[in-house]
């Protein structure tokens, strides 16, 4: 399993319009092969920025970088750049290998 997260360093006051873009954005990741799940985070607030950060999860590194080269993610980001005055700077990318996973399990019946 492969995680992959970009942290965004929105402007105070820019919360609501960063949240909607990503709420309305035609992400695509439906139709990508070893797309397992994402996530939007908001995290805490700073003095000059609130932090976020886009997280999903593939089936490996592979899968992930198949959709960094596919029309979809090219679909899916068109535009991005206009967005650019509502965060602090370029996102960051973070990309991580999962070594283990603990899941809830509810005990057998």
């Amino acid at each position: 399993m492969f995680i992959a997260m970009n942290r965004f360093q929105v402007a105070p006051g820019s919360e609501a319009e960063f949240e909607q873009l990503w709420m309305s954005r035609e992400s695509q990741l439906h139709t990508v092969p070893g797309f397992v799940e994402f996530h939007l985070l908001r995290g805490p607030e700073r003095e000059n920025h609130v932090l976020y950060a886009s997280h999903t999860i593939w089936q490996d590194r592979q899968s992930f970088e198949g959709w960094t080269r596919s029309e979809a993610f090219r679909m899916a980001h068109r535009g991005a750049g206009q967005s650019k005055v509502l965060y602090l700077g370029p996102p960051q990318f973070e990309g991580f290998e999962v070594i283990q996973t603990v899941g809830h399990s509810a005990p057998a019946a």
